[in-house]
């Protein structure tokens, strides 16, 4: 008959034993990866900006500058963008205006020299617009009905396009050269989100997209805020146009900005095109126009 030892002995090694199994079991559970979450050799992502005070302290520092340089004194507050804090409109400045710089010795600028006239705002500017002239492009110069002009910039930043509503730069003027408007949606802060996102990479190639798009119904809001719904058949036309950034506020937090790698789509025909845009890292539909 066994001793009482002995006995006691095999029930201890069977409990370390089951231990052991448990242990293995918990870690193994801890270590598995969700299926969204970056591997270990992955940046973060999306990319984030979040909102800042010093962000926001410091663009009112540059408004009080360039206004002061331009003669005017204590010039209110201009409204200033979320996260960004680019300029999104300009105060009402009754008393003391400012100006385009003035290029040229004739009474009225030529073409030319407005857009070197613009350029050279810009750049002093350049804090509060959230962009430096190299990065932004002249996509129109328009002379509205009323007289005045309009200069619209897109910002080219990164690699790939910008997309959503950011990397746009407006600038209302007078034909005497005073500044009636200013509306930026650039993003500054570019060298840390090109080395935030240095790493990030699509996980399909552009002619795997279709696949992953095709018997998907989505819900959005029309530009006139009516809710509409749109079923990809498989034998919709899709064309995979390509890679983009899409900046896009958080749902539950906009003092969040998050920056995604994603395709630019166009669905159906060339009369009545939709365009979606589907992360490229995580494969989920961020936007539809």
């Amino acid at each position: 008959m066994e001793s009482l030892a002995k006995q006691t002995w095999r029930v201890e090694r069977l409990r370390l034993a089951l231990l052991v199994a448990l242990a293995l079991c918990l870690s193994a559970c801890a270590a598995k990866p969700s299926p969204n979450a970056p591997a270990a050799n992955e940046p973060p992502y999306p990319i984030l900006m979040t909102d800042s005070s010093d962000r926001r302290d410091a663009a009112l520092a540059d408004w009080a500058r360039f206004t002061t340089a331009q003669g005017i004194r204590n010039a209110p507050a201009p409204e200033l963008q979320p996260v960004t804090a680019t300029i999104r409109s300009l105060p009402t400045l009754t008393s003391t205006p400012f100006y385009l710089p003035k290029v040229g010795t004739g009474a009225t600028m030529s073409e030319e020299e407005t857009r070197e006239s613009l350029r050279r705002f810009i750049t002093g500017m350049s804090a509060l617009l959230g962009a430096e002239p190299p990065q932004l492009s002249l996509v129109q110069r328009t002379d509205l009905a009323d007289g005045t002009k309009k200069a619209r910039y897109e910002q080219r930043p990164f690699s790939y396009p910008l997309r959503g509503d950011y990397g746009v730069l407006e600038i209302s003027f007078a034909p005497d050269r005073r500044v009636i408007q200013i509306t930026s949606t650039c993003i500054p802060d570019i060298e840390q989100l090109r080395r935030a996102g240095a790493g990030t990479r699509p996980k399909q190639t552009a002619d795997e997209v279709p696949k992953l798009i095709a018997g998907r119904t989505l819900t959005y809001m029309d530009a006139t805020g009516n809710k509409q719904t749109l079923t990809i058949a498989a034998g919709d036309q899709i064309t995979v146009r390509q890679l983009v950034v899409y900046p896009l506020p958080r749902v539950s937090d906009p003092a969040v900005l998050e920056f995604h790698l994603a395709w630019e789509i166009i669905v159906g025909s060339s009369s009545n095109p939709a365009t979606i845009y589907l992360d490229a890292v995580t494969n989920e539909i961020i936007a539809v126009k």
